[in-house]
């Protein structure tokens, strides 16, 4: 989608989106159980590459397991495509909560969550968060019981995943075109979407660009917007990164959830949707790119430390 280039004119009110900065610590077992103190820094590097490397089995042959013995079960009583929708992203959002648990109980993340509640309602409403890891949709979809999302087109041919991508109704990146009808019919339907508008995973030390596919479909829907922004220190599971380059500690998100907003302001006052589409673009990469400059949270490492 071309987006005219012309000049955007006056700038618009400011809108308050950053939530206050404060969180719940979900901290379940010591660092020293994971940490073993006296051992070279090479033994404890491998030590986390394997608990990395068992996470990720874990996870796949959970795979291979749910589609065969899990989802026949939710067929049943199901009667229509739409409750059988629900019932296969309810699964989805439990299991990817219990293996967020077990990754943390694997001494590999920990996490803060501040607005978790705004992430469970149901409903028409336009979910997006900037993606600076391979696992922050696991982390958020664990809080949000209902919501289509979008996945890459190759899971709706694989066997072990066909089934799950489609009877939860989820959405195929296959076309850009077809991509923004799709998610707008979704959010028409009454239905919340979980998008990360940058397309792909946050590149490390380059600014935060987000193309107005996304922001076409805000426009189109006319849904509300809850902005989500996600941090993770130090950076781990980047585009660019292999899962076995771990970091050398436990990895701490931070997870802020900001206050639902109306795209309705940036439809009225532009010429065109394209210039619509582009200003709420540039709007989503400032509002991002200040939540990554904001002061983290106190290291829950360091504060561990000194108890």
């Amino acid at each position: 989608m071309k987006v005219d280039d012309a000049d955007d004119g006056g700038n618009k009110p400011p809108i308050t989106l950053t939530a206050p900065r404060t969180a719940i610590r979900l901290t379940l077992v010591p660092d020293h159980l994971y940490r073993p103190t006296g051992l070279p820094a090479w033994i404890r590097y491998r030590w986390r590459q394997l608990r990395t490397g068992i996470a990720f089995a874990l996870f796949g042959l959970a795979g291979l397991v749910f589609a065969p013995l899990v989802l026949p079960l939710a067929r049943i009583g199901a009667g229509d495509p739409a409750k059988l929708r629900r019932r296969v992203q309810w699964i989805v959002s439990r299991w990817f909560g219990a293996f967020s648990h077990a990754m943390r109980l694997l001494g590999l993340i920990r996490w803060d969550i501040q607005g978790a509640d705004k992430l469970k309602r149901r409903g028409q409403l336009l979910i997006i968060a900037n993606h600076p890891s391979l696992i922050d949709v696991v982390l958020l979809l664990g809080y949000i019981p209902e919501s289509d999302c979008i996945v890459k087109q190759a899971l709706f041919r694989n066997p072990f995943t066909r089934k799950a991508v489609t009877w939860a109704g989820y959405i195929s990146n296959s076309t850009p075109t077809q991509l923004v009808t799709d998610c707008s019919a979704s959010l028409k339907a009454g239905r919340s979407l979980l998008i990360f508008p940058e397309g792909t995973r946050t590149v490390p030390g380059e600014p935060i660009r987000i193309p107005h596919a996304a922001a076409r479909i805000a426009l189109e829907s006319v849904a509300e917007i809850l902005p989500v922004s996600i941090r993770c220190e130090p950076v781990t599971l980047t585009k660019r990164q292999a899962w076995y380059r771990v970091p050398a500690r436990r990895v701490q998100y931070t997870i802020v959830v900001g206050e639902p907003y109306s795209a309705a302001p940036w439809l009225a006052e532009a010429p065109s949707m394209a210039i619509a589409a582009r200003r709420l673009s540039r709007h989503w990469e400032q509002w991002f790119t200040r939540q990554w400059a904001a002061p983290p949270l106190p290291d829950v490492e360091t504060a561990s430390a000194g108890r």
